[in-house]
């Protein structure tokens, strides 16, 4: 496959990235830049991959945030990307490098990648959590990425927890609302608002993020870590779910996990232990991702190398 010239591309709200597979089967992010307005970071974005050199027989990979119509190749006014309305990405990419272009939405691309190349290989059956802004899944269910009918599979920050707490996806007391990063800070100001006077320092700064919060349980601050129990509690309970209803051989979690695992496994565990199968349980391993910032450029390979096999598989019926 390294033969025929793999690429990828990551789209991100904050910046978007340019990688290769080498002929060794590792990852190379080549550039990093900025989003910018849509004309401006398309052209950069073939720019890069016009330097590596692509051929007819090339693939890109191209990881994005959703909405997306990945049949299509086409991005679909994403959140984050304002501006990105209806844009044929596969087309573009098409049209001024030639070769063949597969897109995918980041939380399945990131699960490839980690099954791929990270805290997820050689196992047949992973769920991967996002966690970062957002919550969102990537599922390999037996050996391959199970999308669901319409490809929207995998949205459990969807999920609702509790009849209240903190908003994300739209819905108060959800998964992503208490335990995605953003949730975490919303959280926060949740039980921030409804402490007694007399708060610490960190919880009376203008901005209250997750990292904020971290650093503050980190050095035993009493509110902070009630906070990331409550947060790990949550995570138990939403893991336990998926465990009983999946059976999985692996959950990895990436976003703030891999920073704050230490803070969020005592609850965790605790609630999981109380909750879930204990079979299934203890059949799984739950891991912090291992990819770290290049996630995403990994992720746009493993939807290159993913796409092709695909396709390849289809044209030999």
């Amino acid at each position: 496959m390294a033969r025929r010239g793999v690429f990828g591309i990551d789209i991100g709200g904050t910046k978007c990235a340019v990688s290769r597979l080498k002929s060794d089967g590792t990852v190379e992010e080549t550039e990093r830049f900025e989003t910018r307005e849509v004309a401006g970071t398309l052209a950069t974005l073939m720019e890069g991959l016009t330097r590596l050199g692509p051929s007819a027989d090339s693939v890109v990979g191209i990881s994005c945030g959703g909405p997306l119509d990945a049949r299509r190749g086409v991005i679909l006014s994403p959140p984050n990307l304002p501006g990105w309305d209806a844009i044929p990405i596969c087309d573009h990419v098409r049209r001024h490098i030639g070769g063949t272009a597969f897109l995918m939405n980041d939380a399945n691309a990131c699960a490839l990648a980690e099954w791929r190349f990270g805290a997820g290989r050689g196992c047949r059956n992973m769920v991967f959590l996002t966690s970062g802004t957002g919550m969102g899944a990537g599922l390999i269910l037996d050996g391959r990425l199970y999308e669901g009918t319409t490809g929207d599979a995998g949205e459990v920050g969807h999920l609702r927890l509790s009849r209240r707490g903190p908003v994300g996806f739209g819905k108060a007391g959800s998964f992503e609302g208490f335990c995605s990063g953003g949730g975490i800070a919303r959280l926060a100001r949740m039980r921030i608002a409804e402490a007694p006077s007399g708060l610490p320092d960190w919880a009376q700064a203008a901005e209250i993020s997750a990292k904020t919060v971290a650093q503050a349980a980190l050095r035993g601050e009493p509110l902070a870590g009630a906070i990331f129990d409550e947060a790990g509690s949550r995570l138990g309970q939403a893991l336990a779910l998926l465990i009983d209803i999946l059976n999985p051989e692996r959950i990895v979690i990436g976003g703030i996990f891999p920073r704050c695992h230490s803070l969020l496994r005592p609850a965790m565990e605790r609630v999981l232990v109380e909750e879930a199968l204990s079979p299934s349980l203890t059949a799984c391993a739950i891991l912090p991702a291992e990819l770290g910032e290049t996630i995403g450029s990994h992720g746009a390979i493993a939807v290159a190398l993913h796409g092709a096999e695909v396709f390849s598989n289809f044209s030999c019926l």
